[in-house]
């Protein structure tokens, strides 16, 4: 936190050696400390699509969503330096190597020395009188102590599935996990998760189109990132405006009007349909087309009025109003954050709970987690040498109530999950493909330790995080103990071209260990989840060229699909369909409806054809 009190005096002391334990907030060293620099690579995108070109300074972040805090450059204060560490506590690769990552997350078999197998022992060419064993005798004798491996080898493989012993359980997977052996559940079939989700497939699964937005215009790219799902109405931000939809006909049931367009918004809502956002003061007006986002307010998005409004000053915007690039909600407290420093609202009012301060060791909250808990992800140091801490934090007051130093090399994080607490990262760059994550992180909310470290290759696994967004990630989940994550797209079971596929994984958030079981698209879908039902996950089969997508739900525990959804194929339809790229939309599934949104629109292309017009919202329904 910034401006918060420091954390409570009974937090653990660091241990020596250590892996993953919490570090308590303290005072760094000062300048001239020594320090090993972590290499320098240019930092990756994010993969996401790129905006059209004219986009407004400062607004063309990786795969044109904005950085930065919508446009305004990242000036972070400067502060001590700190001491050079192994990253994660552990041993460096000099001292321990990793083994491989298994292809495309299956899980890897637990490994003896050499292959996992009992070695086979070389028949002695010698009796033990020390007469010479004749070839037919030595060749029965081998014969033997092959089934003798075999049987032994059988019993092996048998017990390691049940688990093994503790130095099992401390590795995780090979390749994959570092955890600390902790068990939650079990991985599937009879462990009893999943199979409570409220979504139940209807008589009819087929949908057809219900309704269709037309794209605002606009002289410039702008952000419209930010809808929900209510049982009245989808709701999705307009140009200086939110606007709700009737579920089924798509007809208008109200309008908010703004200062200035919507430049943030909460993932989470209360129950009463109540949200966060965050809005410029003003127009934005050419030719530079931006405005600070300054503006925090609560949204009711049953009745369309904006509860209240406010802003604040502090941290390094001085006197000025602070700017902030997302806003989250956590139980009754609003939680904005951005390179300006964090502060926080009540929800019911507005009023200031704490706002951006300037601190000695030059430290600022990035962003918020929100959700069931509320954590901050927090920058130190100067700028070339910036460590980042993951705080749990109290509410209400924003007291630290446990925080976790992320390994050296990682410049931003963000949180999948606040309860239970789970980070995504890139580790010094180590994910070069613009997703954002190279690890996951499972982390005690309680008491700051590190419970397993998963590797996310980037060449199996397609969980994205937005690298400058703490609450911007897709294709993972968390639920039932378990993160959820997509695999990459891969040959299907042709091998044919076009014929791509993937699956959703699971991991153990206590071991790190992968679960079994696995959800498959088939062939020529890829499978995206959406949002957790309970036990369950909503996940989207984004279609082939000639099909309609689906929707289905997916038993959190055995990972079997139930079909919700089978969109139309008729031509038209499903190229609408298409036309909505996985990286910049927001998908919406609830009571058999189905609705796809862009994030961003763009000034209409010059002499664009009728078979290439878009929509800001697509619908499809299988009640009509």
């Amino acid at each position: 936190m910034t401006q918060p009190p420091p954390p409570p005096p009974n937090q653990p002391p660091e241990p020596q050696g250590g892996f993953g334990a919490p570090t308590p907030p303290q005072q760094p060293p000062g300048y001239g400390y020594p320090q090993q620099p972590p290499q320098q690579q240019p930092e990756p995108g994010y993969g996401y699509p790129a905006p059209p070109l004219g986009a407004p300074p400062g607004s063309q972040g990786p795969g044109g969503q904005p950085d930065a805090g919508y446009g305004y450059p990242q000036q972070p204060p400067m502060a001590p330096q700190q001491p050079a560490q192994s990253p994660y506590g552990y041993p460096t690769p000099q001292q321990q190597q990793q083994p491989v990552q298994p292809p495309y997350g299956y899980p890897a078999p637990q490994q003896q020395p050499y292959g996992g197998y009992p070695q086979t022992a070389p028949v002695p060419a010698v009796a033990p009188g020390g007469k010479k064993l004749s070839a037919q005798l030595q060749i029965v004798i081998a014969a033997v102590v092959a089934v003798v491996l075999i049987i032994g080898a059988g019993i092996w493989y048998a017990n390691s599935e049940g688990g093994g012993g503790k130095d099992d359980e401390a590795k995780g997977s090979a390749g994959t996990s570092q955890g600390t052996g902790e068990q939650t559940g079990g991985s599937g079939g009879s462990n009893g998760l999943g199979g409570d989700g409220k979504e139940k497939a209807p008589a009819n699964v087929q949908s057809k189109e219900a309704f269709r937005v037309e794209l605002p215009k606009v002289p410039d790219t702008t952000d419209v990132s930010g809808s929900w799902l209510t049982d009245k109405a989808l709701v999705k931000t307009g140009v200086n405006s939110i606007v709700a939809y009737d579920l089924d006909k798509g007809t208008v049931l109200w309008t908010l009007p703004l200062t200035g367009q919507v430049c943030g918004a909460s993932r989470h809502m209360t129950a009463d349909h109540k949200v966060p956002v965050l809005f410029e003061a003003a127009k934005r007006v050419a030719p530079r087309y931006y405005q600070s986002c300054t503006e925090v307010g609560m949204v009711d998005l049953t009745t369309g009025k904006l509860l209240w409004s406010t802003s604040v000053t502090g941290g390094s915007a001085g006197d000025q109003k602070a700017r902030f690039s997302e806003v989250t909600l956590s139980g009754q407290t609003v939680a904005a954050g951005g390179t300006d420093g964090g502060a926080a609202f009540d929800a019911a009012n507005g009023n200031p709970r704490w706002k951006p301060q300037p601190n000695d060791q030059d430290c600022y909250d990035l962003g918020y987690g929100g959700g069931a808990g509320l954590v901050a992800v927090r920058k130190c140091g100067p700028f070339d040498t910036q460590y980042v801490l993951i705080q749990n934090l109290n509410p209400t007051t924003g007291a630290p109530l446990s925080q976790y130093k992320m390994p050296t090399g990682v410049k931003y994080a963000s949180i999948i999950s606040s309860k239970p607490l789970v980070v995504a990262a890139n580790v010094g760059d180590a994910a070069d493909d613009g997703s954002g994550i190279s690890d996951f992180f499972s982390l005690d909310e309680k008491t700051g330790k590190l419970k397993a470290k998963i590797t996310a290759d980037p060449d199996q696994y397609a969980g994205r995080c937005r690298s400058t967004k703490v609450e911007a990630c897709s294709q993972v989940l968390v639920g039932n103990g378990r993160l959820y994550v997509s695999t990459e797209e891969h040959e299907g079971s042709t091998g044919e071209f076009g014929d791509e596929t993937n699956e959703i994984v699971a991991f153990d958030l206590a071991t790190g260990r992968m679960a079994p079981e696995k959800a498959d698209a088939g062939d020529q879908y890829t499978l995206l989840p959406l949002r957790m039902d309970g036990g369950d996950l909503i996940a989207y089969k984004v279609p082939p060229y000639d099909k309609g997508g689906r929707l289905v739900s997916v038993n959190g525990g055995t990972m079997k699909e139930t079909l919700l959804m089978e969109n139309s194929p008729e031509k038209s339809s499903r190229e609408r369909e298409r036309s909505f790229s996985v990286n910049g939309s927001e998908y919406h599934y609830g009571d058999g409806r189905f609705f796809v949104s862009r994030t961003y629109v763009s000034k209409p292309r010059e002499g664009a054809s009728a078979a290439d017009r878009e929509y800001l919202v697509v619908s499809h329904n299988v009640k009509g």
